[in-house]
């Protein structure tokens, strides 16, 4: 059980994190999340059906621990603000240099500034790798308008890319 759960974690890490990062942002707040998201999935480990997707399994656990961190967060006042996350953003330290690396930081920016139920079906569409039927589950509505809220989200990226390169 032990291995195959340790095989879970580093073959769907990355997919976690990244899923986390789109929701939460790059930082503290993801990572927490990211660490939450594989507590929670230990302790239901050795219940859960040999037929389950695992990957799609754990980037829902992941939105739930996400909104859990959110709510957390609204609750009780931190101290901090743009220049933490600037600090954050400019250090490169990453645990994941496949996940973000320095020069592609302003990605994950351009899908935080996504509203937000784009954002959050970008990040289980395509980083995530969720089904439309899913995703509309997760955020609630049909999966007409989960498509839709993806693909004006990734148009909006695109535009946004544009943008990036036009001098």
């Amino acid at each position: 059980m032990r291995a195959a759960f340790d095989a879970a974690v580093e073959r769907h890490g990355p997919t976690v994190l990244r899923v986390c990062r789109a929701v939460l942002g790059p930082g503290a707040d993801a990572d927490d999340a990211w660490s939450e998201t594989f507590l929670s999935a230990l302790r239901a480990w050795p219940d859960l059906p040999e037929s389950t997707d695992v990957e799609a399994w754990l980037v829902r656990v992941a939105h739930r621990r996400a909104v859990d961190v959110v709510r957390r967060s609204a609750r009780a006042p931190t101290p901090g603000g743009a220049a933490d996350d600037l600090a954050v953003l400019g250090s490169g330290n990453y645990d994941d240099d496949d996940v973000s690396r320095v020069d592609d930081h302003w990605i994950w920016a351009a899908v935080a500034d996504l509203p937000a139920k784009q954002r959050v079906c970008v990040a289980y569409r395509y980083l995530g790798g969720l089904r439309y039927a899913e995703i509309a589950g997760l955020v609630g509505g049909s999966e007409a308008a989960a498509r839709r809220a993806a693909a004006d989200g990734v148009g909006a990226l695109r535009r946004m890319m544009e943008t990036e390169r036009t001098p």
